[in-house]
């Protein structure tokens, strides 16, 4: 026979880990199912968080390990296994995961999302070899090299920031004529000298054979073509819900689950925290503060829906 749990939570990045935290601090009987080796999600992966209150300048891996020793320090529960399918039975909800199921008679969903590709050619084909979706996690192999960002959003800006302190010199790409970015970034972008910005214009195709060697550009208003040669290019066009596995199940909207403040999906006693769900700020602090929020809608669930 299975354990029951109050509480199952579906990924351990900032959402799912203040989960962890919010649950053992409401002595619930709760785990987290994570298909990484190492808690953190995408906070792991930024150079440097700036925005995060009270710890301005720390490392994100930092802050991500952080998460996970204060959720250890509780005696949170972590199981190591790749959800494939949630099955809704009223009363409580099946987990259905690669390794096993897992049974809850509440479920937050906390799985993040992931980058999204340009889906031009050359990409898939060098992946690894000068394309990058990751600028904190790669810059390091284009020291004192040519490269490129390609976005206008907090990330992109972030990472052509980033890119500056070490590269020779720092294209940023975007098909709009202004950023989206938040104003400081943008500020602190625009008084970099090795850093220029090539607006109104998409990357059409990744050019080299073993490695990167350049980008066939166009301007989307005039439709003039060109070649801009780079050794590195980093994409930050946005990021796709990792929703797959509740698709059908839940209400979503463009793939994001459908959920208010308070965190409660379209199904009673499943709820959704962090970038997975509808919201307007997908950000660390958002992120954690949705795991505290979908905990304490989780209780409440609980407490009215009474095991008999």
């Amino acid at each position: 026979m299975k354990d029951k749990y109050d509480l199952l939570i579906i990924g351990s990045g900032p959402a799912g880990l203040a989960a962890a935290i919010y649950a053992r601090r409401a002595r619930l009987k709760a785990a987290v199912i994570e298909k990484e080796m190492v808690s953190g999600g995408q906070v792991l992966t930024t150079y440097e968080v700036d925005n995060y209150p009270g710890l301005p300048g720390m490392g994100g891996f930092e802050l991500g390990t952080k998460f996970r020793e204060h959720a250890d320090g509780l005696g949170a529960e972590f199981i190591e296994d790749e959800v494939k399918e949630i099955r809704d039975l009223g009363s409580s909800k099946e987990v259905i995961c690669q390794g096993g199921v897992y049974e809850g008679r509440t479920v937050i969903i906390a799985t993040g999302a992931v980058h999204r590709h340009l889906d031009v050619p050359g990409e898939d084909r060098l992946a690894g070899a000068g394309v990058s979706y990751c600028a904190t996690c790669d810059g390091a192999f284009f020291r004192n090299k040519v490269t490129a960002v390609v976005g206008g959003g907090d990330v992109a800006l972030e990472d052509a920031i980033f890119l500056s302190r070490i590269c020779e010199k720092v294209y940023v790409i975007h098909r709009r004529d202004e950023f989206r970015g938040a104003k400081s970034l943008q500020e602190t972008l625009f008084s970099l000298e090795n850093v220029e910005v090539i607006w109104d214009t998409v990357v059409e195709e990744i050019q080299g054979e073993a490695k990167v060697e350049g980008v066939s550009l166009k301007n989307v208003k005039t439709g003039q073509t060109s070649v801009l040669e780079i050794q590195g290019l980093f994409i930050a066009v946005g990021i796709t819900p990792s929703s797959q596995p509740f698709q059908g199940l839940l209400e979503m909207d463009h793939g994001y689950i459908k959920a208010g403040e308070d965190c409660a999906s379209s199904v009673p006693g499943i709820f959704a925290a962090g970038d997975v769900r509808t919201k307007q700020l997908r950000q660390i602090v958002t992120a954690a503060a949705d795991g505290a929020n979908a905990v304490t809608s989780a209780e409440r669930y609980l407490s009215e829906h009474r095991e008999a």
